[in-house]
């Protein structure tokens, strides 16, 4: 079974920085993704797409922080990264990283796999 493991969340202050990670620890499915990506969750609202990476490196972020966040991989340690900058209180959310086998899944709600989730809170 696909195991997405997060980490690297905690508090910040607002204008602070967080690196989110996330391993993919079964190489038998990490080798067929096409896409992860990272995806959050605040109380009360919908999941939505943070950000998200292909195998040929194309990114995509969301506008909310398109400038802020930056998205990578390394393939040698199949681990996903996000860096997060200039952090506002509105970041605040549950983090999850996303993987799939079909390309622009992991910029959508029916990506297949699914981590458990890193906690994210900005305080002003």
């Amino acid at each position: 079974q696909a195991q997405l493991v997060e980490s690297g969340g905690g508090s910040v202050q607002a204008g602070g920085s967080l690196r989110l990670s996330c391993v993919a620890s079964d190489y038998s499915y990490s080798r067929s993704y096409a896409c992860m990506g990272w995806f959050r969750q605040a109380p009360g609202k919908e999941r939505e797409g943070v950000a998200s990476i292909d195998t040929d490196g194309t990114t995509w972020y969301a506008n909310s922080v398109a400038g802020r966040f930056t998205i990578s991989k390394d393939n040698a340690k199949n681990t996903l990264y996000l860096q997060m900058n200039s952090l506002k209180p509105e970041d605040t959310a549950m983090y999850y990283c996303v993987a799939d086998r079909v390309l622009g899944y992991c910029s959508s709600p029916r990506a297949s796999y699914w981590g458990q989730g890193t906690q994210v809170t900005v305080s002003s």
